[in-house]
């Protein structure tokens, strides 16, 4: 085993690799840029060594400063995390050139499956399910009738040198492939000036389904069972959960087998995923191996009881596994929602700044489920815009799905993020959504569930009187500090109102609604002014709420749900109504900064005619180009920024005439 390891990489995953290492005995060494110079990671490694500046190019990519400082260090092996060296066969192969342990496969494995091409002939060499299709020359209707109905409807007629969503037909039956087939080959020949065509199987509201598999140097290889990863956005994933909701024992097994098969095939000898593409109808399809760890594999290490970074330790010292395939089982279910640094209710821009405040919920057993929280931050630190927005990986763990569903909204619930825009508010919304809840999942579950974006969600008849309860327990409160206790209020939450009575000592708190005539009974309050959450219990439910003061009353949000709630007097609810309504800024002149970041480029000058649509600038934060354009023609009047500013979201940077 070895004495000391270096971890080539920085973050919650750094910090990750260094809670196991400190179990098992073992020296850690970080590597760090200017940017994580007084990070988490450094701050719980043994060693640390700078390596260079903020830009990954300039510090975590660069593979001799890693191996400069395994020497330096006197570290035996490296472990490359994910993301940056991780699946780079030529870091692989240039460790063990130096005498350095890669932790991680061996450089044939990374080489044979990081080719998108070759990995799919050692898949279908394997045995592994491959997207049925024909490509190469499809002579006439006939053949094309012919080849759909061996691959199975529906399937996908493509142009060969498709794009822009052009040449493109999904058949169903054979008299869409009579209608199309001609079709799709004139506006090939019409686009793109070359009528090849090729079929494939067309999946119908296809999920991400992926096998974890774990491998020695000795030729063992096992399958951990499966992960499901279809909540994606951008095709990066958002929530994942294990086992997945599709899978019946059958499909699993035959899944982990042909993923064991394809690792074997490459001499596989660590840990490592072979993602396919699933149908609704349970058929599955190989779509490539991811040849490092997983960021989510919490879920897996959580049903299974294994810690998958050990496994990789012990497969790179050469040690065998100790377990075989019948020793593994699935024990209950556990979900994982990534906590990022990303404004939803603005379309999930980047939003980098300070944490604030940063109160993640207690880990632990809890009442039904568990809780885990893997993150490489504090409370006070920077998320910087050189790197992914992740803030942290929340799983919970129950014996059923439907527990661990409602673990996670409640451990959502109890997470509070202050400084910076985040994600958790669109999570929880998700973890309430009753399709959700029921496993019928796809990796469009986003765009069909939230077309338009997120802008919350409406209160549910339990979160209105949540929002009533909590204002008035929050008024009082405040009152009683100032000797002005009162029984009688008018709670006014958007257009509604609700005249209320309040009685009760102590933690506990009647809510009489005196217009809807039933009472609220709120109990076990655990708020006092300039607390940014408030906890309770309301009518034998508990729950967390985010809260905040504004003018003449509060800013409430309880999962999804978010609004400003006023507890006035009669009169003053009466002088309320009066109020006019208050007009939104005119902003129509303006080009604004829609997230904080560097301008990569100014591309107008003052004094410059725009039409519209023409690009103004572009913008940069987390490795996301933003560009922005002209809403209208119009005369730039002022520029405010240059290339290499750094900016604040809503900064002006640009005005028209």
């Amino acid at each position: 085993m070895f004495n000391k390891i270096l971890i080539a990489n920085r973050g919650e995953i750094a910090v990750r690799v260094i809670k196991t290492c400190r179990r098992l005995g073992i020296a850690t060494v970080v590597v760090y840029s200017d940017a994580d110079a007084d990070s988490l990671a450094v701050e719980m490694a043994d060693e640390a060594v700078h390596i260079g500046a903020s830009p990954a190019a300039q510090s975590y990519l660069v593979a001799d400063k890693i191996i400069a400082a395994c020497k330096q260090t006197g570290a035996q092996a490296v472990h490359p995390g994910f993301g940056f060296l991780s699946e780079k066969a030529e870091f692989a192969q240039r460790c063990a050139d130096e005498g350095i342990v890669f932790i991680g496969p061996n450089p044939g494995a990374i080489s044979a499956m990081g080719d998108k091409i070759e990995s799919k002939k050692f898949a279908a060499a394997a045995g592994v399910s491959c997207v049925p299709g024909h490509i190469g020359e499809i002579a006439d209707v006939a053949e094309a009738i012919k080849i759909s109905e061996e691959i199975g409807y529906p399937v996908m007629i493509k142009a060969s040198a498709g794009g822009g969503g052009k040449g493109i037909r999904v058949a169903w039956s054979r008299k869409d492939v009579e209608e199309g087939f001609p079709a799709v080959r004139a506006e090939a020949a019409g686009a793109f000036g070359d009528d090849r065509i090729f079929i494939e199987k067309f999946i119908e509201s296809p999920r991400h389904i992926e096998i974890q598999v774990l491998g020695d140097k000795h030729g063992h290889v096992v399958h951990l069972f499966e992960r499901e990863c279809s909540i994606q956005r951008r095709n990066q994933k958002v929530i994942e959960e294990a086992p997945s909701p599709l899978l019946d024992p059958e499909t699993r097994a035959a899944m982990g087998a042909q993923a064991v098969a394809l690792a074997k095939a490459v001499n596989y000898d660590s840990a490592g995923t072979v993602e396919f593409v699933a149908g609704q109808d349970k058929s599955f399809y190989f779509l490539e191996m991811n040849t490092r760890l997983q960021v989510e594999h919490p879920v897996t290490e959580l049903i299974t009881g294994l810690d998958l970074v050990e496994q990789m330790i012990r497969s790179a010292a050469g040690e065998p596994l100790s377990f075989g395939q019948d020793d593994l089982s699935i024990n209950g279910w556990a979900i994982e929602s990534r906590i990022y640094a990303e404004d939803p209710y603005r379309k999930f821009l980047p939003s980098i700044g300070r944490l604030v405040r940063y109160a993640p919920p207690e880990e632990g057993e809890k009442a039904g489920y568990a809780v885990r929280n893997d993150a490489g931050v504090r409370e006070g630190d920077e998320i910087s815009m050189y790197y992914d927005p992740m803030i942290s990986k929340l799983c919970t763990w129950a014996p059923t799905r439907s527990e661990a569903v409602a673990g996670m909204a409640r451990a959502l619930e109890d997470f509070h993020i202050e400084g910076l825009g985040h994600n958790v508010p669109f999570l929880a919304a998700v973890m309430d959504q009753d399709r959700f809840v029921s496993g019928k999942l796809a990796t469009s579950y986003i765009k069909d569930e939230f077309p338009d974006g997120f802008a919350g969600t409406e209160p549910t008849a339990f979160q209105a009187d949540l929002l009533t309860a909590v204002g008035c327990a929050m008024q009082r409160l405040q009152a009683q500090r100032l000797g002005r206790a009162r029984a009688d209020w008018t709670v006014v939450i958007g257009h509604g109102k609700q005249r209320v009575h309040l009685s009760g000592e102590g933690q506990s708190l009647s809510v009489e609604l005196l217009d809807a005539g039933r009472t609220l009974n709120l109990a076990d309050i655990a708020w006092r002014p300039g607390l940014p959450t408030f906890r309770g219990v309301l009518d034998g439910q508990a729950f967390t709420a985010e809260v905040a003061p504004a003018p003449e009353g509060f800013t409430i949000r309880h999962r999804a749900a978010k609004a400003r709630v006023l507890v006035l007097t009669a009169r003053s609810a009466e002088l309320h109504d009066k109020l006019p309504a208050k007009a939104p800024a005119d902003t129509s002149k303006l080009v604004l900064s829609p997230m904080p970041g560097l301008v990569v480029s100014m591309d107008v000058a003052i004094g410059q005619q725009v039409r519209e649509g023409e690009v103004v600038c572009v913008l940069e934060a987390m490795k996301m180009q933003n560009i922005l354009r002209a809403e209208r023609d119009a005369v730039v009047k002022t520029v405010n920024a240059k290339p290499g500013d750094p900016v604040a979201a809503d900064q002006v940077l640009v005005e028209f005439d």
